[in-house]
């Protein structure tokens, strides 16, 4: 065994012969081995307001420090029950409100959080509500003595990251059995109302979902490996980016993070040159802006030869052939450089969280050597559970086709005329199995009766099977939607709060996934505007049609909604956060 040494760990302790039993050697496990000194997470270091070039860890620096941190955290007395260490771990969104992180800490009993330099007095605020649970604090940054000693006075302890790193060993035969049964992470979500739901995902969830990107790979391009670079700037607390980081990891790839600032976030792409990209439509329709607004800086020749190659080429996609076949000249004369906006070096863009539109779909799709997967999933679907194909046009503007480990249906809704046994088109509510879903929320059995009904899981979408076997999303159960960034907003909500505003007699707030922003429609109540009038003496005080046209009128209400906002400013907060993590 001592040639075998380097590269297996003992997991398990051999056992002596005995009456009913023969002697069994160890248990061994495959080490952190094959790819040793390949890059595996990469960050941008600034010094002196300068940013410098990524800096690597390797996969054999990042397995210590997990060992080291894995032991840490047994030492302050969590049992099993991350990743390395079997121990179930809960995200927490930094923008999440107090009441919601107070909320999540205490139901989902968590002992010890670790937490940004910048959200540390955030946690140490609400350490009082949830001291019962919360025992110690660990910033990823640095400790000031003022939080040490409030820490102290909370009785919690709190730990700088190279403290805690320093109180454990990387001693891997303390590395427990984990099965595949076991929870991996509880992540907290939400619909329109009520408190977050913890969604239970097991460690078989998230393999199996790995296993089926790898699948989808495979066929949309090829399955990654130790040259590609993955760009991570999508929220970890996330499924859809933790799920991806996860894979990409098991294929000895490199992960590059962004600044955290989304003024520098193409600088960072730039400077990492990804080979897969994942975003979500707000990003790539910045993109496809950029993009076509340099092209129209050209002058008028430049864009007419521009559209009409792009209009060659989009009708030779359109008609069946493939990205490669539509256009090669046009190509290397006109669209290779669409390429550098992204780095250069993508082969492979994926897109989630909110519908993209038609026109930036299509774009993306006519960048040579890059393919296009847009895809939908769920927290409680453990991400993506329907992919398009990149090379099949006809799913342009679909959510494309179930995941190999997933099963889908579609049940009517008679209520919203919606019928799945449709002699036309089946349109219903999109139910989904398989082995990569959740397994329930967290001490909520009554609210996972209401979404799991013999075996499938009710998303609570309206979907369209289309001819090709792809699925389209066309409406929404509940008044909850997506803006264009991925973020959840459940409006009427966000109108029962804006009411409160005693100038208002009516608000309709409007929004849909292709945009990033809300617009509202008021309704003033007329004697408030008129009261208003008299006071500034505005003229025809009477005239209501004049008063709501009147500038300095419409500032006034506008200031008194954002006054009103203001007050119920923890409300709207959590409602939006609630909102924001309903979906992975």
């Amino acid at each position: 065994m001592a040639a075998a040494a380097d590269h297996v760990v003992i997991v398990e302790e051999g056992r002596q012969a005995t009456a009913e039993h023969p002697s069994a050697g160890p248990v061994y496990r495959e080490a952190v081995k094959q790819y040793p000194n390949e890059q595996m997470l990469g960050r941008r270091v600034t010094v002196d307001s300068k940013v410098g070039p990524y800096t690597w860890i390797t996969y054999r620096e990042a397995h210590d420090a997990a060992l080291r941190i894995g032991s840490a955290i047994r030492s302050r007395g969590v049992g099993p029950a991350c990743m390395s260490q079997g121990i179930t771990y809960v995200p927490l969104y930094d923008s999440l409100g107090v009441n919601a992180v107070e909320f999540i800490i205490n139901h989902a009993e968590v002992s010890l959080v670790f937490v940004q330099e910048k959200a540390l007095s955030s946690i140490l605020a609400c350490h009082k509500a949830c001291s019962s649970n919360l025992k110690t604090i660990v910033s990823f940054g640095e400790v000031s003595t003022t939080q040490k000693e409030e820490a102290e006075n909370q009785c919690v302890s709190l730990f700088s990251w190279h403290e805690f790193l320093l109180m454990g060993n990387s001693d891997k035969t303390a590395l427990p059995r984990k099965q595949k049964t076991d929870i991996c992470t509880i992540m907290y979500t939400s619909g329109t109302t009520g408190e977050p739901k913890g969604v239970i995902l097991s460690n078989a969830a998230i393999m199996v979902e790995v296993l089926s990107i790898d699948k989808m790979l495979q066929v949309t391009d090829r399955s990654c490996d130790t040259s590609d670079v993955f760009f991570s700037y999508l929220p970890l607390a996330h499924c859809y980016d933790q799920v991806m980081e996860i894979y990409f990891l098991s294929r000895g790839s490199s992960v590059g993070y962004w600044r955290g600032d989304i003024r520098y976030l193409m600088d960072d792409v730039h400077a990492l040159k990804p080979t897969v990209f994942c975003g979500v439509p707000r990003v790539y329709d910045k993109l496809y802006a950029g993009v076509m607004q340099k092209i129209s800086a050209g002058g008028l020749i430049r864009k007419k030869l521009f559209d009409l190659a792009y209009n060659y080429k989009l009708g030779n996609m359109r008609k069946g052939l493939s990205q490669e076949e539509a256009s090669p000249r046009l190509d290397r004369l006109m669209f290779d450089k669409i390429k550098d906006a992204l780095g250069g070096r993508a082969h492979m863009l994926l897109s989630g969280a909110a519908p993209l539109p038609r026109h930036v779909e299509e774009f993306l799709r006519i960048i040579p050597a890059s393919n296009l997967s847009q895809g939908y999933g769920l927290t409680e679907s453990c991400g993506g559970s329907f992919t398009t194909l990149a090379g099949v046009f006809s799913m342009v503007g679909t959510v494309g086709v179930p995941m190999p480990t997933v099963e889908a249906r579609l049940v009517s809704v008679p209520e919203m005329g919606y019928e799945a046994f449709s002699g036309d088109v089946a349109r219903g509510e999109i139910c989904l199995r398989g082995k990569s879903m959740f397994s329930g929320y967290h001490k909520r059995q009554d609210l996972t009766d209401q979404v799991v009904i013999n075996g499938w899981f009710h998303t609570g979408d309206i979907g369209e099977w289309q001819e090709d076997g792809s699925m389209k999303i066309i409406d929404r159960k509940k008044n909850i939607f997506k803006l264009s960034q991925g973020e959840y907003v459940a409006v009427e909500n966000l109108e029962n709060t804006y009411s409160r505003c005693p100038l208002i007699a009516q608000i309709w707030i409007y929004g849909n996934s292709f945009e990033s922003f809300l617009v509202a429609v008021v309704v003033p109540e007329r004697k408030a505007i008129e009261d208003w009038a008299k006071l500034n003496n505005q003229s025809s005080p009477s005239d209501f049609e004049s008063l709501c046209q009147n500038l300095k009128a419409q500032k006034y209400f506008l200031d008194e909604l954002n006054s009103t906002a203001k007050q119920y400013q923890s409300i709207i907060d959590q409602l939006y956060t609630e909102a924001k993590a309903s979906r992975a």
